[in-house]
């Protein structure tokens, strides 16, 4: 039997193992982190594509009863005037919506999942190196230990080791505009209908509210910071600094960002965004590929990370069962998957840029909006399709493509 290592337990190494096991192929998991280590990023907003896929092979149904639906986008500017209300999507024909989720809840319920059906996943197991053998390739780990399989699969995020080993003059991550902070707060309603998301373009600051079915509200910020911060600036600003900075930013925004900047838990933090425009070597022609946010990460405003990367675990099982080789099998899924993802991580770069705006670029946005969000939702939100009605036909045959010689 085919034997696959995987790199990375986090969205797309569990969904691979258990595609994987449906084509005939064992794998391995390796994750660098300790079970049970803490994930960055408090909740998601899961949408519709990713639970297609994860349908696909018979794994939505435990992550179904993890959140609750997102119907509806609802747009303001700083000083609370309306800029829209638009659908997530138009109405997918098997029905699925977006989820808004924990992050945590996710990951654990995919790990639980893939273990379920028999998946192995190896904790603190940091990859350094990898060989080519006469059989396939051996991974070598930080704790000296080594393991060979016919081929190694980088889901293992953007700062991906196994991207580099592939190609080592691959780019690094591109740092974009905006940090990060939000958070889950139990018993503080807002005014805002159910199942939809209110997003504000504040003066200073990019700041997002949703009611949950419980009472409390999910929300996040995406504090402006042009150049990228130097490593341990952010992770060593205390909870206070964190506070009186946001204050500071929605000062004078219309809605409730004071009150829930104050009744947030602590302690908050923040972190860096990044993307990933192109990567021009996906694999190395023979035994070694990336997939997920390792090959194609997208700027959070997409709200695609999770979505695509459980399509590419999906679609890369479909091709290593139908392609007679793994070097053909890898070309293939490059072909099925390219244009794809990175047409969404532009579109995710131009909704950080817009978040990001200056004052002047802030008006001319303000003005433009209202057009771009009345044309979506006149359209039921079939714009929007392309993000979230993808579908994948699990049992349906891939074509492989011809390698030219």
């Amino acid at each position: 039997m085919t034997k696959a290592l995987i790199i990375g337990a986090g969205v797309a190494g569990p969904t691979l193992a258990m595609a994987l096991q449906r084509v005939g192929i064992d794998s391995l998991v390796f994750e660098r982190d300790e079970a049970g280590a803490d994930q960055r990023g408090s909740w998601l907003n899961f949408q519709a594509n990713g639970m297609d896929a994860l349908a696909a092979i018979d794994a939505a149904g435990p992550i179904e009863k993890l959140g609750f639906p997102v119907d509806t986008m609802g747009f303001v500017n700083g000083r609370g005037r309306s800029l829209g209300r638009v659908p997530m999507a138009a109405t997918r024909p098997d029905g699925r919506t977006s989820l808004m989720m924990p992050r945590a809840a996710l990951y654990a319920a995919l790990g639980a999942q893939a273990r379920e059906r028999g998946a192995q996943v190896r904790y603190g197991k940091e990859l350094v190196d990898t060989r080519s053998t006469a059989d396939g390739v051996e991974a070598r780990f930080g704790d000296g230990t080594t393991e060979t399989g016919d081929l190694l699969i980088g889901c293992d995020g953007i700062h991906s080791p196994v991207r580099s080993l592939i190609d080592p003059d691959a780019p690094p991550p591109r740092y974009v505009p905006v940090l990060n902070v939000g958070g889950y707060l139990p018993g503080f309603p807002v005014d805002v209908p159910a199942e939809e998301f209110r997003m504000q373009f504040g003066t200073r600051c990019f700041f997002a509210w949703m009611p949950t079915p419980d009472g409390g509200t999910v929300w996040f910020a995406n504090p402006p910071m042009p150049r990228e911060p130097e490593r341990g600036v952010l992770s060593g600003m205390s909870d206070t600094e964190w506070r009186l900075w946001l204050h500071e930013l929605t000062a004078g925004d219309a809605g409730p960002a004071a009150a829930i900047i104050d009744a947030a838990p602590g302690p908050m933090v923040g972190w860096a965004t990044y993307d990933m425009p192109v990567v021009r070597h996906w694999h190395n022609d023979r035994n070694m590929i990336v997939i997920g946010d390792a090959a194609h990460a997208t700027a959070p405003s997409a709200g695609q990370g999770a979505a695509m990367a459980l399509e590419d675990a999906v679609v890369l099982a479909q091709c290593l069962r139908d392609c007679h080789t793994v070097p053909n099998a890898f070309a293939t899924f490059e072909d099925l998957r390219r244009e794809r993802v990175e047409r969404i991580v532009a579109h995710g770069a131009r909704g950080a840029q817009a978040k990001a705006a200056g004052p002047l670029a802030r008006v001319v946005r303000d003005l433009l909006l209202p057009f771009v969000f009345r044309r979506a939702a006149q359209d039921g939100g079939e714009s929007l399709m392309w993000l979230q009605g993808h579908h994948i036909e699990f049992d349906r045959p891939v074509t492989p493509v011809i390698i030219a010689r």
